[in-house]
């Protein structure tokens, strides 16, 4: 390996590294403690190479959340290629996402609740689009290629809505798999669709 190509490899990973520590530190201790100065503690480099990877903690949080929505959609896929059809895909895929949703609960405010640099939409980074895709999926055999956008816009909606509620502690536990069953359930009568 070329001294130049051992330097870009030791620089991808001190960037890597950046980002998981900022995850990690987000997961365990909230968005609030992720400072560029703790960071640097724990990783033990200067507040200056850490600002040659990043502008700040901005820059960072936008990092992570770009990973995490990139790591929601393998999960998304995944759930939807072990689907038996249409129907179930909406209710495994919805599963997923919620399931992702709290077992990763710094990520996810970071991909859809704090002030970071990402855009969705026609422009969005490859991975916001490939993820929004696979929400599209879900609907893609029930609706016009017209109507799919803003049909998954509002499924996303009310998915997030639940995610955050849920996260909050604002809605009882016991009630979870009941009330994925009547979106699901809802979704499938708006579009007119069987949900056998």
């Amino acid at each position: 390996m070329s001294p130049q190509a051992r330097k870009e490899r030791e620089r991808a990973e001190r960037h890597q590294r950046i980002i998981d520590t900022a995850r990690e530190l987000a997961e365990s201790q909230g968005w609030e403690a992720v400072t560029v100065r703790r960071l640097a503690e724990l990783i033990e480099y200067s507040q200056p190479v850490l600002y040659s990877h990043f502008a700040g903690k901005s820059a960072i949080v936008t990092a992570v959340a770009l990973q995490g929505v990139a790591d929601l959609a393998v999960v998304l896929r995944k759930a939807h290629d072990e689907a038996a059809g249409p129907a179930d895909a909406l209710s495994r895929v919805s599963r997923a996402y919620l399931d992702f949703a709290a077992a990763n609960p710094a990520r996810y405010e970071a991909m859809f609740m704090m002030n970071v640099d990402l855009v969705w939409g026609l422009d969005a980074p490859q991975p916001l689009r490939d993820c929004f895709a696979e929400l599209e999926a879900l609907f893609r055999p029930f609706v016009a290629e017209a109507d799919l956008g803003a049909r998954t816009e509002v499924a996303w909606s009310a998915l997030h809505g639940l995610a955050t509620l849920d996260a909050h502690g604002r809605l009882r536990p016991d009630l979870r798999e009941q009330r994925l069953d009547i979106l699901v359930a809802e979704w499938l009568a708006a579009v007119g669709a069987d949900p056998a």
